[in-house]
């Protein structure tokens, strides 16, 4: 298990988290494994930016992103150098720690799609 901090988010995690997270599977996937409820409106399919995280720490043990994440990435709300989209970015050994935006753009819920 690889261990995941998740800075406290106003409405998603108000005190943070500490997260065992497994290996393999995507970041977005072993938050939402351990309750913390991250947008994903494109049900981890890369069509969107709802998932987008800051990785604070850890960043650059983490594959690189692809061409379509980071076309994506070009969207999303508070982007920085560091931005990855959750459902794209794969747990490995190296813990993490990371943030999630205070805002997120889905144009589905806010019936602009």
């Amino acid at each position: 298990m690889t261990q995941i901090i998740v800075l406290p988010h106003l409405e998603l995690c108000p005190d943070g988290a500490v997260i065992d997270a497994r290996a393999g599977e995507s970041l977005c996937q072993n938050l939402l494994e351990n309750g913390i409820a991250i947008e994903h409106a494109c049900e981890m399919s890369c069509a969107c930016t709802t998932c987008h995280v800051i990785v604070r720490e850890g960043f650059s043990a983490l594959e690189p992103s692809e061409e379509l994440e980071d076309d994506l990435l070009d969207r999303a709300w508070g982007l920085e150098p560091n931005s990855r989209l959750s459902c794209q970015t794969l747990v490995n050994e190296t813990p993490l720690v990371i943030e999630i935006p205070r805002y997120s753009i889905n144009m589905a819920k806010e019936g602009k799609h």
